[in-house]
């Protein structure tokens, strides 16, 4: 078995009115990649401040968003899915714009890849614990 690597990450609980948003990859099953919240990789010579609202934005095809603040980091050790660990900061975002209950939206990868395609929605932030892969490790935090 390789070593594992350790990746630095970001990951955004984005609240309003009590709720989380949240997506799902519409080309694969809950059962293959579940419920989870706008995520990924910090760039090279990015803070994770900037990575996280570039990721967000991404992943909903939204703008508006402030960081509140950084809740913490954490660690997630994501094999057997990929050998790897996981180092993420998390952080608290706010969305001025008004959004739709739920709403399509899709990530482009710069043109790398084909686009990966997403439906966002709001979640009660007491149905949380329903992330996947250690997503909600922080949701805590939101009410110290």
């Amino acid at each position: 078995m390789s070593p594992k690597t350790t990746k630095e990450k970001v990951l955004c609980y984005i609240v309003r009115d009590g709720k989380l948003l949240v997506f799902r990859h519409t080309d694969y099953s809950y059962e293959e990649v579940g419920i989870q919240v706008p995520a990924g990789s910090i760039r090279q010579g990015e803070t994770p401040e900037d990575a996280a609202l570039r990721e967000a934005g991404e992943e909903t095809g939204l703008k508006n968003f402030t960081i509140v603040r950084k809740l913490g980091e954490t660690e997630y050790d994501i094999s057997p899915y990929r050998f790897e660990l996981q180092h993420r900061h998390v952080f608290h975002l706010d969305l001025a714009d008004p959004t739709p209950e739920r709403w399509k939206s899709q990530e482009d990868h710069d043109g790398e890849q084909e686009p990966t395609h997403f439906e966002c929605f709001w979640i009660p932030i007491e149905a949380a614990h329903i992330l996947q892969s250690g997503q909600g490790a922080l949701l805590g935090r939101l009410f110290d």
